[in-house]
């Protein structure tokens, strides 16, 4: 079995920042590549058959990664995501919504992204994602 570690929500920000500092925002589809391959290792966790939206939400909430989540018909809602970042200009949630990403496609099995649409961050309630117009 895998080692989990812990990291704050400070110091997540902090490596946001510091990427940021470096990379401008071409870093948030790195950091969404990053929360697809954690979504992978948590489905490679996942026994056969199990509801990937069902058991994904659940380990989100268990890793710490948001307070609680929704999937809905549009995509999903998040509340108390680790990747706020209060009176940010833009979103910040990049990993989380790429780890949703995952966890639809898994579902549906098919191609899904999803795009920040609200996010604490901004001033909002709670995150949300809804899927992207597919090409």
């Amino acid at each position: 079995m895998a080692r989990l570690v812990q990291i704050s929500q400070e110091e997540l920000d902090a490596v946001r920042r510091l990427h940021e500092s470096v990379m401008s925002y071409a870093c948030h589809g790195l950091f969404f590549r990053e929360g697809m391959a954690l979504a992978d290792e948590m489905i490679r966790g996942m026994a056969k058959g199990e509801d990937p939206l069902i058991a994904g939400r659940s380990m989100i909430l268990q890793r710490g990664w948001a307070e609680d989540v929704l999937f809905t018909d549009a995509g999903a809602r998040v509340r108390g995501s680790i990747e706020t970042s209060p009176g940010s200009e833009a979103e910040t949630c990049h990993r989380i919504r790429g780890i949703l990403s995952k966890l639809l496609e898994t579902k549906l099995k098919q191609r899904v992204r999803l795009a920040e649409v609200e996010c604490v961050s901004t001033g909002a309630r709670e995150c949300a994602f809804e899927r992207e117009a597919g090409p």
